[in-house]
């Protein structure tokens, strides 16, 4: 894993908002609506788009533009997650695909976002009721 993987990896995981004060302080865990509604042989997928400094950001888009990305992707029918601008770094998006999509959205990320974007893909999973109760579980250890 690079060091700038490994950097953008715990900026996520101490900004995201499913870590803030605020989520740790509920009652009682709550599982994520739509990965409880989640159908199976779905995967998730965070795709890190990073910007190439190289281009001003018009520049980016016009390269966006003229590769069609802005209507290729996400594919159709692909869920979007979560989609955050990180500073600095690019984008992160994180989408619930049926797994055996997941060429599709590769080879639509390297026709439209190769040139104006670095990339790197990560499968990922929803850990927040777990983190929840594993919190939980420690703090009644502690007492």
């Amino acid at each position: 894993m690079s060091q700038w993987t490994r950097a953008v990896l715990v900026f996520a995981l101490l900004f995201v908002p499913q870590f803030s004060d605020t989520a740790r302080a509920q009652s009682a865990p709550q599982a994520h609506p739509q990965a409880a509604q989640a159908p199976a042989g779905n995967v998730l997928l965070t795709v890190f788009l990073k910007h190439d400094q190289s281009k001003t950001l018009n520049e980016i888009n016009e390269q966006l533009f003229r590769n069609g990305y802005y209507d290729k992707f996400p594919p159709e029918g692909i869920e979007v997650v979560s989609w955050y601008v990180v500073m600095g770094i690019g984008q992160i998006v994180t989408l619930r695909l049926p797994a055996e999509r997941l060429r599709e959205v590769n080879v639509v990320l390297e026709q439209t976002a190769w040139g104006a974007y670095g990339t790197e893909f990560f499968p990922t999973y929803d850990y927040k009721q777990a983190a929840e109760q594993q919190r939980q579980t420690m703090r009644a250890r502690k007492r």
